[in-house]
């Protein structure tokens, strides 16, 4: 007969899991994709490193474990932000000034989300990121066409060059500590969709 695993162990596996989740979102968070090594993780949370390979056979598959409950936590504060009241410009700032603040705030975890070296299946968790932001922006570009508030152009392809620029603009700062480049991101954004300095500066 196959064996089955009784409640109780499968609560203390289930427990075990979660341990080891919350142990590499907080190691790549400080020190980056390269710095969350199994052995890291494991040392973290307190088991043996086959305790991590039970739950996740690879690297890869941990770390795109919680790159998905990350993104999933940062699309929800932009969206959120952005759900505001306000002008559909002051709502695409939103989004943009919310990410940045969040990831000046956790920069290693940022980098990590946008620009650091990975392998090709982190790299594709990348893009679905950059994509669920540019969804959250287009949606803002699209009715400020609508109600007449932005000039008329394509909501999705603004969006993606505003993800891509903001993305650019941000591994500076990330890497060096220096914000200053981030100031002007409020204005980029601004002229790209079409508004007025003077009014949304």
């Amino acid at each position: 007969m196959p064996y089955r695993r009784t409640p109780k162990v499968q609560e203390r596996l289930d427990a075990q899991r979660e341990t080891i989740v919350a142990a590499a979102t907080r190691q790549l968070a400080e020190h980056g994709y390269g710095g969350c090594s199994v052995a890291a993780v494991a040392e973290r949370a307190g088991v043996a490193v086959g305790s991590v390979y039970r739950h996740f056979p690879t690297k890869a598959d941990l770390v795109v474990h919680v790159f998905r409950q990350v993104v999933t936590r940062e699309v929800e504060a932009v969206r959120a932000a952005s759900a505001q009241p306000g002008e559909p410009a002051e709502r695409v700032l939103a989004v943009f000034e919310t990410f940045a603040q969040r990831a000046l705030k956790a920069p290693r975890q940022a980098y990590a989300l946008l620009a650091e070296p990975v392998d090709a299946r982190i790299d594709a968790e990348r893009l679905e990121f950059r994509r669920a932001f540019t969804e959250v922006v287009a949606e803002h570009v699209a009715a400020g066409v609508r109600e007449g508030a932005l000039p008329p152009q394509d909501g999705r392809l603004t969006a993606a060059a505003l993800v891509g620029a903001a993305a650019e603009v941000l591994i500076g700062p990330l890497t060096s500590g220096n914000a200053g480049d981030v100031a002007e991101l409020r204005t980029f954004v601004v002229r790209a969709l079409g508004g007025s300095d003077a009014r949304h500066a």
